[in-house]
């Protein structure tokens, strides 16, 4: 039904509908499942993102290896005193995806979307969005179908992967996806919903994927909690009517071109970057 962005939005367009209306029905004629089931599925993401958002926000949870854990609660206890310099939103939304990434660094249930590196950006930005404009499930549901329809436009043509691509590849695209997702939550164009995704890439291509002795902790889970703001600053400049000058297709394109010419040492080897600091390998022989 479609490959690329311009195919998408030309679909609903022609069909006057929007984004999450047309994946549902790719959805349903590609995997032969009703709608029914369908929704019972993502009922179950959604849930299960919920709870990752919101697990770490009262209690610390510490991974095995010691590099991460009470970051979440650190940030909602600083939220909830009412003197951050960025606002009760924006740090809700950092408390929310770095509570994801410690569920994941301590062996908890996650929705890799699009991977587990990345997993705590979009629960995060559809729920902080829904909390702000007292949205419904059904609009959460929504979001994360134009969520899923931007992530498979990026896996069909670039890659999704940070030993492919680098982290632009795992938290780049999830801030994408969480950035067209919002958009259309709200209310905003197919047009702007593809400008923010662009945006949102855009903003942090480039960025190296270097885990400090190979686990998704350090420094994964800040750039969740930097994902989800620029996805949710991507957001606000497409709904502003700013305008991607390079289309969305073109900087998916852009993105796997400069994964690929990214050197081994910083594609998720743990050989560069961050990881092969001093402190980087000292903490590698602590673990390992």
């Amino acid at each position: 039904m479609f490959n690329k962005g311009s195919e998408l939005i030309n679909l609903c367009k022609t069909q006057n509908k929007k984004i999450w209306e047309i994946v549902i029905e790719k959805e349903i004629e590609e995997s032969n499942v009703s709608y029914e089931e369908l929704m019972d599925s993502m009922n179950l993401v959604l849930d299960t993102m919920i709870n990752s958002a919101n697990t770490a926000l009262d209690k610390e949870i510490v991974s095995v290896s010691r590099l991460s854990g009470g970051d979440a609660k650190k940030m909602e206890d600083y939220k909830n005193r009412g003197n951050t310099i960025s606002g009760q939103l924006i740090n809700s939304a950092m408390a929310k995806a770095l509570s994801t990434s410690e569920v994941n660094a301590s062996m908890g249930k996650i929705v890799a979307a699009p991977t587990a590196g990345a997993s705590g950006i979009l629960p995060s930005a559809i729920l902080t969005v829904k909390d702000r404009f007292q949205l419904s499930h059904e609009d959460m549901i929504h979001g994360l179908f134009t969520a899923a329809g931007i992530g498979e436009i990026v896996a069909k043509n670039a890659t999704i992967s940070g030993a492919e691509g680098g982290c632009q590849a795992e938290c780049g695209v999830a801030s994408s996806m969480a950035a067209a997702s919002i958009v259309e939550m709200v209310g905003g164009s197919v047009e702007a919903c593809f400008n923010a995704a662009s945006f949102a890439l855009i903003n942090i291509m480039g960025l190296v994927c270097d885990p400090i002795a190979g686990l998704v902790e350090f420094p994964c889970a800040l750039r969740n909690a930097s994902g989800v703001v620029n996805a949710l600053v991507s957001a606000d400049l497409a709904l502003a009517g700013v305008k991607s000058m390079v289309p969305f297709d073109e900087v998916v394109d852009a993105m796997y071109k400069v994964g690929k010419a990214m050197p081994e040492s910083l594609r998720e080897t743990a050989l560069g970057g961050v990881a092969a600091t001093p402190t980087g390998e000292n903490l590698k022989r602590r673990i390992l």
